[in-house]
């Protein structure tokens, strides 16, 4: 028979994966030679060291409980964590782990796994970034969302998403996350960084090593020599509309070429979710605002009321809805046109609106007829304080582009629970009674 060859002892060295021992106590006593290619260390920079020195921090409570489970007898042959490189990279590694009773030393393989996890985080992070696009709520809904990715991806505590109004050149910080004082003098520094990056539309790495090419003296002054920052364009078919701005002050864990290829990926696809979001903004306010006034329209108006009455109903406390139109509105159409007429209906609502408080709702539901919402009415003599401040204010010359108008508005009120319980009783009611005022006046 053939003999079989033995292999050398220092077999282990020649695997790609990385080969470790540890005591009970977590201190390294073996570490193979793929230790450096994983993680950027030499083994005898390892061995004697504690082990979770290396995990990266947020790991490292999960990692302690796994290492239980070991030493009680469990296997753990996928179980993943992160650690820090020597360079300050971050890397993956998925660990094939036992207890050796015997030994009492804990064997483990390390793979890493690094460039899995990207991918997969990538679509993730593309999954997740949709579906608050096309979820319900605002902008500062979907940077915070974006906020979970990003962290995900770069472990990103510190993160600004700005926004650039071309047309006014002005730069804006809608969302801000971090821990860097706004009173002082490089509270300025996020704001010139940004405007850097959105006027060469190209993605920054700044470290203490390049920030003198990008800084002035007596602003770099201003922050702590482990700047590390990470600053990307948000790019659209039609310009720069802003940027992406991770920010990290521990110098053991700086930013990479790749983490700037990752956060300009993430960048693509925010742009994509902000036009998105901003696209069903616009839907949503059509649907619910009068395109000229601004005001909510009958839909959302009729919305309002009917939650208003169902907090009155359950306080036990009374509100009133004014009914109103102009006297003669149709005259003014025919006679100066409807640039004119749209004028005025606009001057009217910006009137309306101050005769109310913040808590009132003011509507147009079609032509020129107006509605108002007024809540916690706690008087009776409340409404016709209301009513004499409408006529009041509408009541006032109207000074147009074209002309100078006196318009005189007719006003019906009904007021809650007195002249009905719901929305259609209340509005029923006003614009009767609207019109019996309309009626009393041409009289």
């Amino acid at each position: 028979m053939k003999a079989i060859p033995v292999p050398p002892a220092n077999f282990t060295d020649l695997l790609l994966d990385a080969v470790c021992v540890v005591d009970r106590d977590g201190y390294f006593l073996y570490v193979s030679a793929a230790s450096e290619q994983i993680f950027g260390y030499k083994p005898d920079e390892m061995i004697g060291k504690p082990m979770i020195e290396f995990v990266y921090p947020g790991d490292r409570q999960r990692t302690l409980n796994a290492v239980t489970e070991i030493l009680n007898g469990e296997k753990k042959p996928y179980f993943e964590n992160r650690y820090v490189r020597k360079d300050g990279k971050i890397v993956h590694i998925m660990w094939s782990a036992r207890w050796s009773e015997s030994e009492q030393v804990r064997v483990a393989v390390a793979r890493d796994v690094t460039e899995r996890k990207r991918a997969e985080t990538m679509q993730a992070a593309v999954y997740a970034i949709s579906e608050a696009a096309n979820s319900p709520g605002n902008l500062d809904n979907l940077f915070h969302r974006i906020h979970e990715v990003v962290d995900d991806l770069l472990q990103a505590t510190n993160f600004m998403v700005g926004l650039y109004d071309a047309e006014n050149n002005d730069l804006s910080f809608p969302y801000s996350a971090h821990l860097y004082n706004d009173e002082q003098p490089s509270s300025r520094v996020p704001h010139i960084i940004a405007t850097q990056v959105i006027h060469t539309g190209r993605t920054l790495l700044l470290t203490p090593e390049t920030v003198a090419v990008v800084l002035q003296p007596y602003l770099m002054a201003a922050y702590p020599a482990t700047l590390n920052w990470l600053i990307a364009p948000i790019k659209t078919s039609n310009g720069v509309m802003g940027v992406l701005m991770v920010m990290s002050s521990d110098d053991s864990m700086r930013f990479t070429e790749q983490d700037k290829e990752l956060l300009q990926f993430v960048s693509s696809q925010v742009a994509v979710a902000i036009e998105r979001k901003r696209m069903l903004s616009r839907l949503e306010y059509m649907a619910q605002y009068d395109q000229l006034t601004h005001l909510p329209n009958r839909a959302l108006f009729l919305d309002r009321l009917q939650h208003a009455l169902a907090n009155a109903h359950r306080e036990q406390k009374m509100l009133a809805v004014f009914y109103l139109d102009l006297n003669k509105f149709k005259q003014v159409n025919d006679t100066y046109g409807h640039t004119t007429g749209d004028q005025l209906l606009y001057e009217v609502s910006r009137r309306l609106s101050h005769c109310v408080r913040e808590s009132d709702t003011v509507g147009r539901i079609g032509g020129d007829e107006f509605v108002i919402l007024a809540n916690h009415i706690k008087h009776l003599n409340d409404v016709e304080i209301i009513k004499h401040k409408i006529r009041t204010s509408l009541s006032q010359p109207y000074h147009l582009d074209s002309t100078q108008l006196h318009i005189y508005p007719s006003v019906g009120v009904a007021i809650y629970p007195e002249h009905g319980e719901s929305e259609s009783e209340l509005i029923h009611h006003a614009d009767s009674a609207m019109y019996l005022a309309k009626k009393e006046q041409a009289n």
